[in-house]
């Protein structure tokens, strides 16, 4: 299985930190937050990695580089058209994941969810990590009942940033900019996605308010 880990968002509520810096190289005790990522996968030996990015990116290209130092090969996604939000990005970087399911994961997530739990070969078209509401975001996203997603319902929890997708998700999709959470959708009214709800640690690091209280967390765990 290969993984891609989205690296493209400007991240206009960190500012001004990111007006020098991308997202992903933002620092949680003292590593930077694409680096986790990098290496928890690397530890269940996911080794070939896509990272896609936009705003300040070569900074991250030139970070991780190809990827030997941390026993992993990357490829990059440029956007250099501009960000191409999620499901565009993804998309665009179809031809570097191949044909098997992939592991998606957002940058900007801290999280001690394990990776190897994840489904290889889900049912259906998606597999995504549903986490409890936190408190930015208390109407949730999904629904999760008896394994399966749905758009609506009684049990909304939200959206972790991981997932397994199959390539055949975006197979009725074209090149631009386009969000994923429709495409993630159309395929619940089909009953093709499936969830699990961790409530383990988890984290989004949307604010250099949450960015701090991580910070703080990290340091508590160490």
């Amino acid at each position: 299985m290969k993984a891609m880990i989205l690296a493209a968002g400007r991240g206009e509520r960190m500012r001004p930190l990111t007006d020098t810096t991308p997202k992903p190289l933002l620092r949680i005790g003292g590593q930077t937050m694409i680096e986790r990522h990098v290496h928890a996968l690397a530890r269940i030996g996911i080794t070939g990695l896509v990272i896609n990015y936009a705003h300040l990116g070569e900074q991250i290209e030139k970070a991780l580089g190809d990827g030997h130092a941390y026993g992993v090969e990357i490829s990059y996604s440029p956007e250099t058209g501009g960000a191409l939000e999620t499901g565009g990005g993804i998309f665009n970087a179809l031809a570097l994941l191949g044909n098997d399911p992939f592991l998606v994961v957002n940058s900007d997530i801290w999280t001690d969810f394990a990776f190897q739990q994840l489904p290889s070969q889900p049912d259906g078209l998606a597999h995504l990590v549903m986490v409890d509401n936190p408190e930015h975001h208390p109407e949730g996203d999904f629904s999760l009942s008896a394994g399966l997603l749905s758009p609506k319902g009684p049990a909304m929890l939200t959206f972790s940033g991981i997932g397994v997708y199959r390539p055949e998700l975006f197979s009725e999709c074209t090149a631009g900019a386009f969000p994923l959470a429709p495409l993630l959708r159309r395929a619940m009214e089909a009953g093709q996605v499936s969830g699990e709800h961790y409530r383990g640690i988890w984290f989004d690091i949307g604010t250099p308010e949450r960015l701090d209280a991580v910070n703080r967390v990290v340091i508590n765990l160490q």
